[in-house]
This record gives C-alpha cells, sequence and structure tokens, in this order.
C-alpha cells in the first residue's frame, strides 16, 4: 500500500474525523475561557469603584478581550493541534473576521460583543481542515500565501454562514421563550433545563437570554440551572482536571466541557435533571433576574448579585441567593454524581477530562 493511500485513508478515518472535531471543540472552549474569566471574576468587584480611574481601565481591559476570543480560540486550536505560529495565526484571523464581533459601519469598524459561537465553531472547523491539507503545500511561500489563502476561503465562507447561523440563534430563542406561557413551577423547571443546556453548546445562553429580553423568575430560573450544571460538572470532573480547571467551570463558564457535552451527550442527563429540579425550587422561592443576568449563572456572582438586589437586599434575600445559587447547587452536584458515577455507573471521570494544554 503506497504512502498516499495511507495517508488518505488516515484523514476520512471515522475515528481521525472524531478526535479532530474534538480538538476543535476543546481549542475554542479554552478560547472561550481565557477570554471570559478575567471579565467574570472582577465584573461585579469593580462595580464597587465605579468611578475610579484604575478599575474603569481594568474594566476596559477586561471586556475589551471578549472580543478577541475568535483570534485566542484559534490559537488554542493551533496548540493543541501543534501547529506552527503561521498555522495558527492564519486559523485565528479566519475566526476573528466571520465571528460577528467587528461591524462596518459608514464611521469605521465597531468592535465588541463575543461574536457567533457557532459560527466561531463551524470557521475553525474550516479553516483547521484548510491548514492540514495545505501545511507543505504553499514551500517557501507558506508565510505569505497561508493566511492570506485560510483568510479569504475559510473566513469568506464564515461570512456568508453568520447571518444565517446568527437566526438560528434567534430562532432557538423563541423556542425557549415559549416555556414563559407555561406556569411558574413547570416554567422554572423547563426554562433551568434550557439554559443548562445552551450554556454548554455552541449557543451563546447569554445571547438567547438577551433576544427573548428573559426577565423575573424566568431570568432566575435560568440562572440557577447553569449554576447547577457548572458544580454538578466541576463535581463529576474533579478527580481528573486541576483545581482551576474544576474552579473555571462555575467561577468562568460550564463551557469549558463542551468538547465533552457535544461528543458525550450522556453528560446531560445529569445537568438537566439537577437543572429542572433546581429551576422549580427557585421559582418557588421566587428568585428572580434581568435580561442582562440572565445565562451567566454563577459566573462573576452576577446571577446571585442581582437575585439579590431584585428581592430587595433583605436578610431573608441574602439567606434564600446562598441557598439556591451555592447550599442546594453542591448538595445536587453530589447528589448527581453519587447517582450517575457510584450507584448506576454511567459516567466515569475521564468522561470530563479537560484539555488544558
Amino acid at each position: 500500500m503506497t504512502t498516499l493511500t495511507q495517508n488518505i485513508q488516515k484523514r476520512t478515518n471515522p475515528l481521525s474525523i472524531k478526535q479532530f472535531i474534538i480538538n476543535v471543540l476543546n481549542g475554542t472552549s479554552l478560547g472561550i475561557v481565557i477570554t471570559l474569566i478575567p471579565g467574570a471574576l472582577v465584573s461585579q468587584l469593580l462595580l464597587l469603584f465605579s468611578g475610579n480611574q484604575i478599575a474603569t481601565q481594568i474594566g476596559f481591559m477586561t471586556t475589551l478581550i471578549q472580543s478577541a476570543l475568535p483570534i485566542v480560540a484559534g490559537f488554542a486550536v493551533g496548540q493543541i493541534f501543534k501547529l506552527s505560529a503561521i498555522d495558527s495565526g492564519s486559523i485565528g484571523l479566519a475566526m476573528f473576521v466571520s465571528a460577528g464581533v467587528v461591524t462596518n459601519t459608514p464611521k469605521g469598524m465597531i468592535i465588541g460583543g463575543t461574536g457567533v459561537v457557532l459560527n466561531i465553531i463551524l470557521v475553525a472547523l474550516l479553516a483547521t481542515a484548510l491548514v492540514k491539507l495545505t501545511e507543505t503545500i504553499f514551500g517557501h511561500l507558506k508565510m505569505l500565501l497561508q493566511p492570506l489563502f485560510v483568510l479569504v476561503v475559510a473566513g469568506g465562507i464564515g461570512l456568508i454562514t453568520l447571518d444565517p447561523l446568527r437566526r438560528v440563534q434567534m430562532v432557538i430563542g423563541s423556542w425557549v421563550a415559549q416555556a414563559t406561557d407555561l406556569t411558574p413551577i413547570l416554567m422554572g423547571a423547563v426554562l433551568a433545563a434550557a439554559f443548562a443546556f445552551l450554556v454548554v453548546s455552541p449557543l451563546s445562553s447569554v445571547g438567547v437570554a438577551m433576544a427573548i429580553s428573559l426577565t423575573g423568575v424566568g431570568s432566575g430560573a435560568a440562572n440557577v440551572g447553569i449554576t447547577v450544571a457548572s458544580f454538578t460538572l466541576a463535581a463529576m470532573g474533579a478527580s481528573v482536571n486541576p483545581l482551576g480547571g474544576t474552579l473555571a467551570h462555575f467561577v468562568g463558564s460550564p463551557k469549558i466541557q463542551m468538547a465533552n457535552m457535544l461528543t458525550k451527550p450522556k453528560l446531560f442527563l445529569p445537568t438537566t435533571i439537577a437543572a429542572a429540579i433546581m429551576g422549580a425550587i427557585s421559582t418557588l422561592l421566587n428568585i428572580k433576574g434581568t435580561p442582562f443576568s440572565a445565562g451567566f449563572g454563577f459566573s462573576g456572582l452576577i446571577g446571585p448579585l442581582t437575585a439579590f438586589n431584585e428581592a430587595g437586599k433583605t436578610g431573608m434575600a441574602m439567606l434564600n441567593v446562598i441557598i439556591v445559587f451555592v447550599v442546594l447547587p453542591i448538595i445536587l452536584a453530589l447528589g448527581m454524581k453519587w447517582l450517575f458515577m457510584t450507584k448506576i455507573n454511567m459516567i466515569k471521570p475521564e468522561d470530563l477530562k479537560l484539555t488544558l494544554k
């Protein structure tokens, strides 16, 4: 068998394709965490220093880097594939121009937001495939031609798919919005479960919440659903992940588990069950939120602090927030871990192992 035939078979091997997709998802997830965690860590703390010049600068920096998500994710994908700086940079550039973080206006280009994650992942797959297929084709002209080639082809396709995939997110948002027509407790359970799914999917939980103007107890349910999903994933993977990776699930974003969740759908069972339970409880306790806070969960303490403010900043409100955002999520997380990992042995710790390199 010739070397060429072997290479073709290797590239089309289902296991190789599956690992290729997993690597791209892991790199994208890592980029999301790297760019979003700094802002999540300090967002609420900076509110205490409103008007302070240093706090304003820190806020500017942590907000700006969120728009660098596509570029950082592109380099993270390159690192996982052990690609060169030129290869990684080419992927990052294609992802950046087609992510939706830049808007072209008559007065110039405006940078803002994190982009459409679904499109970012699609372009990451296309750009990485192009890079892998053309690693040696340009020879000594690689530095000149490959960034342009990947940018025009993968980035160009991404610009075409950007609006359709943005509309997909809006359609899914309208489906989620239908849950608000249900009875309060059922609504809370459904919304919590839905957002527990969204936060680890290629879709933006915050974007969906903003699109449907989710507020009140619906917003509160969405946040507690994300929170308990974060604690559940952290608890189940704690034995195989470093402390920083474990904390990143709820301090930052549980989207760090996106690759594992999408390739092992069984992981959605414990998070969905726990989220539905917490959503019903949070509705009974009248936990509320705003369209902006919905979709963040525990990240940056945005969900808990918003719920506390919406409840009037009373002692009882503080107690309810601690119970709903800390005590019960930890209890449910440990319960789900016992049920799915010890009792029925459906999930292994290795199923939640993170790729952090």
